[in-house]
């Protein structure tokens, strides 16, 4: 018995101890009085309220009434007569009433009275003091606090999509089937995802599907259009109810987005169409196929919102856009609203991707009122917390056009898959989506890995998942949602105490994390947005760019509104060298300064992350894996630096003539190769991959097909054999009877092609290349002369786009030529930002710039479709173009440029690193 005495006593005297230690009451009781009727929402917020108590040594009781021992926490709405007694009875007087989604916490003395400007205000309250509990151990002596969001949608999204294309499938074609998603299923996955949301007081949760409805509803009309087995069909509605309930008790709304026009496979098997066709017109049968399937959406999940993206994989900008929504897609609610009885209109949240947003906003509107709009922040990258130019200008018309305009920050193309976690330039985001952008909403992707959700790119035994791994992303985000104005001093000791806790270090190792996190933070939004081709995930910036993509960005679709919207004002490359070989003055963000900035910040990761180091005494595992990236950053900056000043020599030496310029470019490519090394060092067993899509969809600075160049390992060999030929052509440049590069000369000839009612011509000068007008070559690039071009009537192309169907034994190249304007009577090339199906045919790419010379007209720049063998259609959209005639596949197109331009010609050097 004795000894019995005193194990019981030392570990009673132990806990004690510990109790004191912490700061935990262990035996304090505590009251929570709240209604029995109330909200799922109130008793979710007290049920997490009273699960923090019980972590801090709490005795929790609910009552009805008033105890007259302990404290008592009351939870209701300002309204509820429940709060009302307690506040008269406690002299409880807000000199400020919260607005919608707000709460008042105020107390003395242990009682403390919670009350929510509506229910989600209630558990907004509950959580706040939750959170004050975690941080102080004790609930506090005194209280007075309101408050209330600012964003009016606070949301993250998940794609229910996948890496690489299904077999047979297009983009974004992915049913809701175990097999796919397997994720998808689980409900302990569901609940701790939502819980983190709710945690961070976010509001809505985004969906993302080409065509979900196939696989969640039935269609009467269309019984056939299924793309699921009854046995999946009657899990997947069982999830979704689910998901929505448990979303709406932590008062998040979820919204399903889909893409216009795709329909099932099914569907479009049974009516002989394709799943998705960008350019041809609205045909009867699917429209009225879309408007019943979204009418048995809103009927079967009445709770769902729905975010419509109207362009992409229709034509975006123009009729068609205006009558898909207000003819298909609004009548689809409103049938399955007033199949249900309701006369209210839930918003609609048109997305501002690939359309005219305002004109769509300006024809939906007299047929329903309650419309919001959504645009992307940054494009598909993170690039500047100060945008400028024609996107803000966009940002701030939708912004008077509905009650909600929604910030998407999108993709990430150039995070991906490093973390990520500047609070400074987070902060100064959302700021900027206030003003200049003036939105209210915010909606954030993960930060990386969207395609391979729920996991990380992270190589370890058990895939890591992204909400854990990225939780500090989610925080910050979620964090100036609600409220960017907070004090920066402040700031920095909030996060530092939120790094230390993880990582189980003290307040000082707390902020060298933060400072490692603060100073990677701007290396990839600088890279991006002083060298990129695009702010689209065509191209994976962390794996680099090739010297001809930094020299010649205009030969790979150049992006403009990367440099003129999403960046301080500043120069490219090209603007750079030739203000320096002309002696002019320079504006802005230079490429010498972001170089300088991205190797200081990469070093002073670094040094920042190893001064942390030593501190960390928890979750290690994941610091070392942090402290990775830091290494990355630094040596991805200067891999990236070094290869931007080679650049410069080079395209000094366009002026120059001078080979001198190019013996400097020399070393500086063989310092950002040596960097690319360490990079692949501190990859190859750390990552699986640097970009979660892969598909021909990427592009920059290789192509993705079928998975491939992924890894900075696969990349290594390209960025060595680029300098080896850079060597090896300035070499031949100093041979003493060589000046410059011979091209090689190649000679196109016609592939057997069976046509019938076309026109054709010989594509040579003086020829007339449309038949309504009298537009005569007059000069062609030789490897183009004698082939068969198609005569083509203008008119018809700019009024209904351009169809030609042919058959062929063997698989062949069409040659495309593209007029290099912006102007809507043209043909647009392909553009992967907007249209995802805009390299099927290996269409993305210029194969030889300024091809053709056409008085009048602008430049033509040529690409390639690929076509197997058989009956085939080239279908392109509306506008003008030339088509140019019919080669084997096998043929070798030169890339280059031909410098034919009524503008006149610029020297083109890609040909020193082929």
């Amino acid at each position: 018995m004795k000894i019995i005495f005193n194990i019981v006593f030392c570990t009673c005297l132990f806990s004690a101890l510990i109790c004191n230690a912490t700061g935990v009451k262990s035996t304090k009781p505590v009251t929570v009085i709240f209604s029995g009727s109330a909200h799922a929402r109130v008793k979710y917020g007290v049920q997490k309220l009273e699960q923090q108590l019980k972590g801090q040594g709490y005795v929790v009781t609910e009552k009805a009434n008033l105890q007259n021992n302990g404290s008592t926490i009351i939870v209701g709405l300002l309204n509820d007569p429940l709060i009302k007694k307690y506040y008269t009875k406690w002299h409880v007087h807000l000199n400020q009433k919260p607005g919608k989604e707000g709460f008042a916490i105020n107390g003395t003395s242990g009682n403390i009275v919670i009350a929510g400007a509506d229910n989600s205000g209630a558990l907004y309250g509950c959580l706040e003091l939750a959170d004050e509990l975690k941080l102080n151990h004790s609930l506090p002596a005194s209280i007075n606090k309101t408050d209330q969001p600012e964003m009016i949608l606070r949301g993250a999204c998940i794609g229910i999509q996948k890496p690489e294309l299904l077999p047979g499938r297009g983009t974004y074609e992915y049913p809701y089937t175990p097999q796919n998603f397997p994720w998808f299923y689980d409900k302990a996955l569901w609940i701790k995802y939502l819980d983190s949301l709710a945690q961070n007081r976010m509001n809505s949760l985004y969906l993302w599907s080409g065509h979900p409805f196939a696989s969640l509803v039935k269609v009467k009309d269309y019984p056939y259009a299924l793309e699921v087995d009854e046995a999946t069909y009657e899990k997947n509605v069982d999830i979704y109810n689910f998901l929505t309930r448990e979303a709406d008790k932590r008062g998040i709304w979820v919204i399903q987005g889909f893409y216009n026009i795709i329909v099932s496979k099914p569907f479009a098997e049974h009516n002989h169409l394709k799943t998705q066709d960008r350019n041809r017109h609205i045909v009867p049968i699917i429209a009225d196929y879309t408007r019943k399937s979204i009418a048995a959406f809103v009927q079967k999940y009445p709770n769902v919102g729905l975010l419509v993206t109207l362009g992409e994989a229709m034509e975006g900008v123009g009729q068609d856009d205006i009558d898909w929504f207000t003819k298909t897609i609004i009548p689809g609610v409103k049938d399955g609203l007033h199949a249900l009885g309701r006369t209210d209109e839930p918003p609609i949240v048109l997305r501002a991707h690939d359309t005219d947003a305002p004109s769509d906003m300006k024809y939906a509107k007299p047929l329903y009122s309650n419309l919001y709009t959504m645009i992307k922040y940054n494009g598909e990258a993170l690039t500047t917390y100060t945008p400028h130019g024609p996107w803000v200008e966009l940002h701030q018309t939708l912004s008077k056009l509905g009650p909600v305009e929604i910030e998407n920050v999108h993709i990430l193309a150039n995070l991906e898959p490093f973390r990520y976690g500047s609070d400074d330039f987070i902060q100064k985001c959302v700021q900027a989506m206030h003003n200049p952008d003036e939105s209210n909403g915010i909606h954030i992707y993960p930060q990386a890995s969207y395609w391979d959700w729920p996991y990380t790119a992270d190589n370890t035994s058990t895939r890591e998942l992204e909400m854990d791994r990225d939780w500090i992303w989610y925080k910050e985000w979620s964090r100036y949602a609600w409220n960017c104005h907070r004090d920066r001093g402040e700031e920095v000791k909030y996060w530092s105490q939120q790094l230390s806790s993880k990582y189980g270090c003290d307040f000082e190792h707390g902020k060298d994390i933060l400072d490692a996190y603060e100073q990677s933070g701007e290396i990839s939004p600088k890279i991006l947005r002083r060298f990129g081709i695009t702010d689209g995930n065509r191209q994976t910036m962390t794996l680099g760019m090739t010297m001809n993509e930094l020299v010649d960005p205009e030969k790979y679709g150049l992006f403009s509104l990367l440099y003129n919207s999403e960046g301080p004002e500043g120069e490219m490359l090209s603007e750079y060298a030739a203000k320096e070989w002309k002696h002019q003055p320079h504006v802005g963000e230079t490429p010498v300064k972001v170089v300088n900035d991205i190797i200081e910040e990469g070093h002073d990761a670094v040094k920042a992350i190893d001064a942390a180091d030593k501190g960390v005494t928890t979750d290690k595992a994941e610091f070392d894996r942090l402290k990775n990236d830091m290494y990355c950053y630094n040596a991805m900056a200067n891999s990236y630096a070094h290869k931007v000043k080679a650049a410069l020599w080079v395209l000094r030496y366009k002026y120059s003539d001078d080979l001198s310029d190019l013996d400097k470019a020399l070393p500086e490519l063989q310092i950002s190769l040596n960097y690319y090394q360490q990079l692949v060092d501190l990859t190859k067993n750390t990552y699986l991959y640097a970009n979660s899509m892969q598909t021909k969809q990427r592009k920059i600075p290789v192509g993705g097909n079928d998975g491939k160049n992924k890894t900075w390992v696969e990349l290594l060999p390209i960025y060595q054999k680029e300098l080896n030929n850079f060597k090896r052509n300035i070499d031949s440049l100093k041979m003493p009877k060589s000046i410059a590069k011979k091209q090689q000369k190649i000679q196109l000839i016609d592939a057997l092609v069976t046509l019938t009612n076309v026109d054709f011509y010989k594509a040579s000068a003086g020829r007339q290349v449309f038949t309504d007008t009298s537009a005569q070559i007059k000069n062609i690039a030789s490897e183009l002369t004698g082939l068969q071009g198609i005569k083509l009537d203008r008119a018809m192309q700019i009024a209904d786009g351009t169809t030609i169907n042919f058959t062929n034994t063997k698989p062949v190249k069409v040659l495309v030529g593209y007029f290099l304007s912006k102007e809507s009577k043209y043909l647009q090339e392909p553009q992967l930002e907007t249209d995802a199906t805009a390299n099927d045919y290996g269409q993305a790419d210029i194969k030889i710039a300024n091809a053709i010379q056409i008085d009048g007209l602008p430049p033509v720049n040529v690409h390639t479709y690929t076509f197997k063998a058989g009956n085939n259609t080239l279908s392109l959209g509306k506008g003008a173009c030339l088509v140019l005639g019919f080669v084997d596949d096998s043929a070798t197109i030169p890339v280059y440029d031909a410098g034919l331009s009524n503008e006149g010609n610029i020297k083109d050097l890609r040909w020193l690193f082929n």
